[in-house]
């Protein structure tokens, strides 16, 4: 679980030199990697956006899965620029260790007892981004991401205590928590009622919110958006239309996180043409997608994971906005 940390707490993180000094053989802290794109923030004093003593598992089980983590925060605007890992455009929020932090005055957060493991370099931060070769010559990336499986322990939805740790940690209201708690009952109903006739089912056992494809429909043409534009989302009806009834666009999933930025206006952050798959380590890429900003997954049907992960949005989901 966390320590002493809340949301919105200052901290800086440590010196490369003292991060190294915490780190294993393959650069990493009980499993954790630190990635060459975090060296760029050693001595630099950031606000603790959210405590990620949990986080999504968007490896084995995306849609309710979590993860427990321990002394591990994420700290505000830190994302992954995707430099060391073949130009990925993920901008994940980077996981740090308390062992990485300090106070503003200076003292550390968590010790690390001196001793067992050999100290790391800059290299051996740099060889540990590199899975592998896939068959065909690809490039297999190892990230936070691709290894938050072997920095944390399987999280049940039905123990108490990581929901009262999203209250006390600052991460959600309580108000957030409670709402989202009983959707989470819901939709656990839901998913047993499948079993039940049709005519007895709310809204045929979807999960809330209730939303299906009813596309795909034609194509539109791209509107091949630039970083600074403002653009507009569509309603919800106009974006079913765009979606088969798996709820993607060409392989790309419309989440129902993203449902209530329908009808808001948001500029474009950048566009999105290669990210790295997590459960594979290969790079994909993609077309006609972007991310918006201030735009981020906010975990509200997804047990408040704090990961705050970039939604993909599809140019067919949108509109540009004359200004």
């Amino acid at each position: 679980m966390s320590g002493s940390l809340r949301a919105g707490d200052l901290v800086r993180v440590r010196s490369r030199e003292e991060i190294l000094a915490t780190l294993d053989a393959d650069g990493r802290l009980d499993g954790q990697p630190f990635m060459p794109e975090m060296l760029e923030f050693a001595g630099r004093e950031l606000p603790v956006d959210k405590i990620a003593h949990k986080t999504c598992d968007t490896i084995n089980r995306p849609s309710t899965g979590l993860r427990r983590l321990d002394q591990t925060v994420h700290l505000t605007d830190a994302r992954c620029d995707g430099s060391a890992h073949g130009g990925c455009q993920a901008g994940c929020l980077l996981f740090w260790r308390e062992e990485w932090l300090e106070t503003p005055e200076g003292v550390p957060l968590r010790a690390r007892q001196p001793g067992s493991n050999p100290v790391a370099t800059e290299q051996t931060l740099v060889d540990d981004t590199v899975a592998g070769v896939a068959d065909d010559g690809a490039t297999l990336y190892r990230c936070a991401a691709t290894e938050v499986g072997r920095a944390s322990s399987p999280l049940p939805s039905y123990l108490p205590g990581q929901y009262v740790e999203d209250v006390r940690s600052r991460n959600f209201s309580a108000l957030f928590v409670i709402r989202g708690l009983l959707i989470l009952m819901f939709n656990k109903f839901q998913a047993l009622s499948r079993k039940l006739p049709r005519q007895l089912r709310i809204a045929d056992g979807l999960p809330y919110p209730f939303f299906k494809g009813t596309g795909p429909g034609p194509k539109p043409e791209p509107l091949r958006l630039q970083p600074g534009e403002l653009v507009e989302v569509k309603s919800k009806e106009e974006i079913m239309a765009a979606l088969g009834p798996n709820s993607k666009n060409r392989g790309l999933i419309f989440d129902g996180e993203m449902l209530p930025f329908c009808g808001r206006r948001a500029r474009v952050l950048k566009s999105v043409d290669k990210i790295i798959e997590e459960h594979t380590g290969r790079m994909l890429h993609l077309r006609d997608c972007v991310i918006l900003d201030q735009v981020t997954c906010v975990g509200r049907y997804h047990r408040f994971c704090p990961r705050a992960i970039h939604t993909y949005w599809r140019e067919a989901w949108l509109r540009r906005v004359d200004e």
